[in-house]
This record gives C-alpha cells, sequence and structure tokens, in this order.
C-alpha cells in the first residue's frame, strides 16, 4: 500500500526565536487563552497570515480589473463573518488590520470559558479533550476547532457526561459567566482609578 502520506506542518515557526518582545507577547497570550504551547499561537499566525495574503493578493487583482477576484474577495469575507472573525460589512482592508487574537477569541477553548461552562480556560481545555463538550449535540474533542457563529450558541456539556448534572462538583454554579464579567470589570474600573492616581501625583519616591 505504500508509506503513509506525510502529513504537513498547520504552523511555521519564528524566524527569530530568541526576540524577547515577542516571547513576552506569546507568554501573555499562552497564559490569557490558557494555550497548552505557543504552537497554537504559531497555528493562529499561520491561519491570519493567510487570510491577510489573499486579501493583498485579491485586493491587487480587483484593482487590475479582475471580476473573478471581486467574487473570490466576496466568498473570503463571508468566511471570515461566518466564523466571528470579520463582522458584517467587513472589507478587505478589515482583513489586513487583524490580529492573532482574533483567530485565537474564536477557538472553541475560549468560547466554552467565555459561556460560563468552565471556571477557567486551563479548565475548559480539559472538559474539550476528555470529551465533555459538545455543538450541536456533537461531541468536540479539539480545542482549537474555530467555531461558526451559527454554532456558538448551540456549545454545551455532552449529554451523557456527568458533568450535564448541575449538581456536579466541578460545574460552575450559577450565571458564572456573567458574575465573572462583572468582576473583570470591577477590576478594570480599579487599574484604570490607580493609573489615573498615579499620573495625578507623580512619581514617589
Amino acid at each position: 500500500m505504500g508509506d503513509p502520506k506525510k502529513s504537513r506542518k498547520k504552523y511555521s515557526r519564528p524566524l527569530r526565536p530568541w526576540e524577547g518582545e515577542r516571547i513576552k507577547e506569546e507568554n501573555e497570550l499562552k497564559r490569557k487563552y490558557g494555550l497548552k504551547n505557543k504552537k497554537e499561537i504559531w497555528k493562529a499566525r499561520t491561519i491570519l497570515k493567510k487570510y491577510r495574503g489573499l486579501a493583498r493578493d485579491r485586493g491587487a487583482l480587483i484593482r487590475a480589473g479582475n471580476e473573478q477576484a471581486r467574487k473570490e474577495s466576496g466568498e473570503l469575507l463571508k468566511r471570515l463573518v461566518k466564523l466571528g472573525i470579520l463582522v458584517e460589512g467587513g472589507q478587505l482592508n478589515n482583513i489586513l488590520a487583524l490580529n492573532v487574537e482574533n483567530i485565537l477569541s474564536r477557538r472553541l477553548q475560549t468560547l466554552v470559558y467565555e459561556k460560563g461552562l468552565a471556571h477557567t480556560s486551563h479548565q475548559a481545555r480539559q472538559f474539550i479533550t476528555h470529551g465533555h463538550i459538545s455543538i450541536n449535540g456533537r461531541k468536540m474533542s479539539v480545542p482549537g476547532y474555530l467555531v461558526p457563529v451559527t454554532d456558538e450558541a448551540n456549545i454545551d456539556y455532552v449529554k451523557r457526561s456527568p458533568i450535564a448534572d448541575d449538581a456536579h462538583s466541578m460545574r460552575p454554579k450559577g450565571d458564572y459567566a456573567e458574575a465573572r464579567k462583572i468582576k473583570e470589570e470591577k477590576k478594570k474600573d480599579r487599574i484604570a482609578k490607580m493609573d489615573t492616581r498615579g499620573r495625578r501625583g507623580g512619581r514617589r519616591r
């Protein structure tokens, strides 16, 4: 039957591995989104790079009067709107303005946490990989799956999962997502007030 097909890498490594600013940014993203490793950031950047490249190419062809490129750009915009990466009515220039967080925020792991189905983003990843999360009743075990907007409301626990029981100890109680949102807003306001006081009072010695 021959050798099995060798799978290609879904990401490209940074050309300069020891850039301090990039490493700091990646560490913050890894912590914020509960990622397993930096490869997941590199995958998101590769996806973003692909979409930006398509937008640049189609934009150049449209300026040259290519009607096929105009149709393809419309399909590209529809796809990104469907994935929630781009807002309705966006243009090719808006694709060029996207950043890696626009991709990371659409991952299943992120949305499970934001919907209040898990206490932390790390717990959200655990629930997904252990087979406790479903979309439209279908079990999903890939934390990095980009969820379409139409499926976002249908993210839930697998019906046969023990975590589907309201009394399960690992499950967030009540409207956890709303309570966390209020807590985060209060924290941001507190930090903003501290920054304002620091600017008014000047540097302490």
